[in-house]
């Protein structure tokens, strides 16, 4: 628990630095979403994938990051802080937080 309480600080730092620096990968998972939920039927499967293909960057961008900071602990320390930075992912971009724990 101690771990986690450390850890939060620099999670939500660097999630607001991927929300600022990567605002226009978010945006798009957004845009795709929405055409998605707007297809007609016969654009349906293609909208999806186009949406599975972006949230698939931001999601592997943020692993990419989690997995730079995470270098530079010790493996306790390591395991505590992805565990801490996936939770903090998937509750801020639930459809991100799907798959970082496979990344």
């Amino acid at each position: 628990m101690i771990f986690r309480r450390r850890f939060s600080d620099v999670i939500a730092r660097q999630l607001d630095v991927f929300a600022e620096d990567d605002a226009d990968v978010i945006e798009d998972c957004r845009r795709a979403e929405r055409a998605y939920n707007e297809a007609d039927r016969d654009e349906a499967e293609e909208k999806y994938g186009d949406y599975v293909d972006r949230v698939e960057l931001a999601t592997e961008a943020l692993a990419e990051m989690r997995d730079r900071y995470k270098r530079t602990l010790d493996d306790s320390a390591a395991d505590e802080y992805e565990e801490a930075f996936n939770r903090a992912v998937r509750k801020r971009w639930p459809p991100f937080g799907l798959e970082i724990e496979n990344r």
